[in-house]
């Protein structure tokens, strides 16, 4: 069975954007560090790439490694262009947005937890979850694995990773890397 993956960058304090949606303070490194971090990512889950990007960070055309499918909040397809991520199978889950977005980008209006448990049945690759907090809390009991990217950065306000109630879920960490550029990616998975 397919699995559903949460693949989300955060601050030291838990935030994957500011109050406004901001996520340009997250420090990248600078030279060999920043590059060595991009290759590792790109080589490990190049489809994670935003279509415009791909190129430029040399995966244009790479095959999906990992993923075959994204699923985004409003908030956060709204970030990007229309067609973010034109390689893979797009979901936005967000009750004020239209379903003309964009061709390639379907918009489900509510029922997120039904949508990934009829995407797990189907054939394919595993799921990848980009955000946001709210939709992360909502699908928190479908999901299988965390890969957390924390930056060495204290944001003190925005959108947490996960934004819901109180309700401790358990994941027991499989691997951890640190980079140079003080970037720690840890993946879990659900125990």
């Amino acid at each position: 069975m397919r699995k559903l993956v949460y693949y989300v960058a955060v601050t030291v304090d838990g935030r994957i954007a500011g109050p406004g949606g901001e996520f340009d303070f997250f420090p990248q490194g600078e030279g060999e560090q920043l590059a060595a971090y991009h290759g590792w990512m790109a080589e490990r889950l190049p489809e994670t790439i935003p279509t415009v990007g791909r190129e430029a960070v040399g995966v244009a055309g790479t095959a999906n490694r990992r993923f075959d499918t994204v699923l985004m909040g409003g908030a956060t397809y709204r970030v990007g262009p229309a067609n973010p991520f034109a390689h893979l199978r797009q979901y936005v889950v967000s009750r004020t947005m239209t379903p003309d977005q964009d061709p390639a980008v379907t918009v489900v209006g509510d029922d997120p937890l039904g949508l990934v448990r009829g995407l797990k049945r189907e054939e394919g690759q595993d799921l990848w979850l980009c955000g946001g907090g709210q939709l992360a809390s909502a699908l928190l009991p479908e999901i299988d694995e965390l890969i957390v990217k924390s930056y060495p950065v204290v944001a003190g306000d925005g959108i947490p990773a996960f934004d819901g109630e109180f309700g401790p879920t358990l994941f027991a960490v499989t691997e951890r890397r640190s980079f140079d550029n003080g970037v720690v990616v840890s993946w879990l998975a659900r125990r």
